[in-house]
């Protein structure tokens, strides 16, 4: 009986699936981001900027909220020309230079944004910030937040199937299939991670060529994050692509973005 629950319990992960308006793939939907991520997001952003010094009244911290709200004009217009607008009504906006010398930058889910200090000798100037900012808010508009947690509950359900299905069998046998679905699921999650960032890429070149920054800076940007220093992980092993193969899409995506954006007016 136990089997069956289980079983029947992935089956309707399985079968809750949806087409993402914004990419055209079939995906999972199992998290209400409305009911549960933005809230919590919102909690957590508001003890973030408690616990952290946040830059005012410099030329950087006016270039953050200048290319943030860009930005955000850009990524509500895009939304209304897909009819989806309703899907960021309750967005909260917030543009955040944080004290920090890492290389960093996000946007949670509900468009609460921070970016690092350190990653504004990288980006240089408005463009450059715009690709961060663009990719940022294109993983919350994509809802790849929820897309994680839902694929960790399933990667844990499954795990749960497959140790009830071996229920009775020898203890080496478990241990050897458990070790082999874990690191096929860490793998299968990694991949995961690279697509999100990949699809972040594309989404965000067009919400920065809406916004009014060239998508051709994109490539400088990211040739500039590749020399940074530091050892990176194989491509197989990271979340993110590895440096050549990103520069590598993000000139084939740039003559959509262009063209994107000169449905809305704005040509380069």
């Amino acid at each position: 009986m136990k089997k069956i629950v289980m079983m029947c319990g992935v089956m309707a992960m399985v079968l809750s699936c949806a087409t993402n308006p914004l990419t055209g793939k079939k995906e999972f939907v199992l998290t209400d981001e409305n009911a549960n991520l933005i809230p919590t997001a919102y909690q957590q952003y508001s003890t973030f900027i408690k616990e952290n010094k946040v830059i005012t009244g410099t030329s950087d911290a006016t270039k953050v909220q200048n290319v943030g709200v860009k930005i955000k004009d850009a990524a509500i217009t895009w939304m209304k020309s897909r009819g989806l607008e309703s899907q960021i009504k309750n967005y909260k906006w917030e543009y955040k230079l944080v004290q920090n010398n890492e290389l960093n930058a996000w946007c949670m889910p509900g468009g609460k944004i921070a970016v690092y200090s350190g990653i504004m000798k990288v980006t240089k100037d408005e463009s450059g910030l715009a690709t961060v900012m663009g990719h940022e808010v294109a993983h919350a508009l994509l809802k790849h937040s929820a897309k994680r947690v839902d694929k960790a509950e399933i990667m844990a359900k499954g795990g749960e199937f497959l140790g009830a299905a071996l229920g009775g069998k020898s203890a080496s046998l478990q241990n050897v299939v458990g070790m082999l679905y874990g690191s096929g699921a860490n793998l299968a999650l990694l991949a995961y991670g690279r697509e999100d960032e990949s699809e972040a890429d594309r989404l965000g070149l067009i919400l920065m060529a809406i916004a009014g920054y060239n998508p051709d800076n994109a490539t400088s940007f990211w040739q500039r994050m590749s020399s940074q220093g530091g050892a990176k992980a194989p491509e197989l092993l990271s979340t993110h692509p590895s440096d050549q193969t990103r520069i590598s899409n993000i000139q084939k995506l740039i003559p959509e973005a262009k063209a994107e954006a000169a449905k809305f007016g704005v040509k380069y």
